[in-house]
């Protein structure tokens, strides 16, 4: 007999439906020296309201995740070989590209790391943040102007009104990056992705541009993945973690949980390469080796040639993840020993 699903437990089901889903992801580019694979299989998902820290060393498929959620991946040479994104469980993959244009920007936004490369050297900073509003909502250039300056007082950029009219390179770094959360969140998006938003900012500004963010997911209810190497800086914004290495996901739990107990020697590496108060005058620990090369990739757990507890299994089988808890993976197969330790 078939249980049919209530009106109030099909809204409930609604609610808890993921903002964004990425299932099975595989991206891959390639090059006269071969195929780089970028990413292999990831899986993470976030909801509404939601922050999703994204971490792992450069080269480990945290930023081609997020171009290819965009859809602003370099094509050729890059391409998504096999997978899923569901945007509020529509797959954006099979979108035509008008759709996906439509959506970038009014429905999932981004924030690049580098804000001097990103914005136009040659426009106003009014003028870059007014054309959202001219494209996507057909103002004209007056109240486009008006809608820049009220976006600027937003992201707290002093005397706005007076330097709406400024270009790119009259702001300081910090200033700048504002200006790019501005520009993403310009048209209230269900979604935006920030990119390494604190690369090269003093730790005073790096403080304070994720404060704003995170007082701007509060006031709008949007979902956020941050995408980072610094597991020191997501300490208090983030509310779940997703560990990367070699293209996969390793390790995904609470970010409190990560903290304090990892169950990937990977995350534990990351975490003990953490400058700490109560350690003080300890040696940090780093990780030895290199990230794995992505035209070469080590067989079975990519991690091994690093890792302390490596075996010949690690060698061979890729782990699977495993279900450590309710609401924790980890992809090892020995996360029992390191979860236990």
């Amino acid at each position: 007999m078939t249980i049919l699903e209530s009106p109030a437990s099909a809204g409930e089901a609604q609610e808890t439906a993921p903002l964004l889903e990425i299932r099975d992801l595989h991206v891959e580019f390639r090059t006269r020296d071969g195929v780089a694979k970028a990413v292999n299989g990831v899986d993470y998902r976030v909801h509404s309201g939601e922050t999703l820290a994204v971490l792992g060393e450069s080269g480990s498929g945290k930023s081609v995740t997020a171009q290819a959620v965009m859809g602003i991946l370099d094509a050729p040479p890059g391409r998504i070989t096999q997978g899923q994104i569901l945007f509020r469980g529509r797959d954006l993959l099979t979108m035509t590209g008008e759709e996906r244009r439509r959506l970038r920007g009014r429905r999932i936004a981004m924030i690049f790391q580098d804000a001097l490369s990103a914005l136009n050297p040659v426009l106003s900073v009014g003028h870059q943040l007014g054309e959202m509003f001219r494209v996507h909502q057909g103002l004209s250039k007056k109240d486009a102007r008006a809608r820049a300056v009220e976006l600027m007082d937003r992201v707290r950029i002093p005397a706005a009104a007076t330097r709406v009219g400024d270009y790119p390179h009259q702001f300081s770094g910090g200033m700048r990056q504002r200006i790019m959360i501005a520009m993403a969140v310009a048209l209230e998006p269900d979604l935006v992705i920030a990119d390494e938003p604190t690369t090269a900012l003093d730790v005073t500004v790096q403080a304070q541009v994720m404060d704003l963010l995170a007082e701007l997911r509060q006031e709008s209810g949007m979902g956020l993945i941050l995408i980072t190497h610094d597991l020191g800086l997501v300490a208090d914004v983030a509310d779940r973690i997703a560990v990367m290495y070699g293209g996969r996901i390793v390790e995904s739990a609470p970010v409190h949980d990560i903290y304090r107990r990892p169950a990937h020697p990977y995350t534990e590496a990351l975490l003990e390469s953490i400058p700490r108060l109560d350690r003080k005058g300890d040696r940090l620990r780093s990780i030895d080796g290199l990230p794995p090369s992505l035209l070469r990739m080590p067989a079975g757990c990519a991690f091994h040639p690093r890792c302390h507890r490596a075996s010949d299994r690690c060698r061979t089988e890729v782990p699977a993840p495993a279900r450590v808890d309710a609401e924790r993976t980890s992809a090892c197969h020995f996360w029992k020993e390191t979860f236990g330790e």
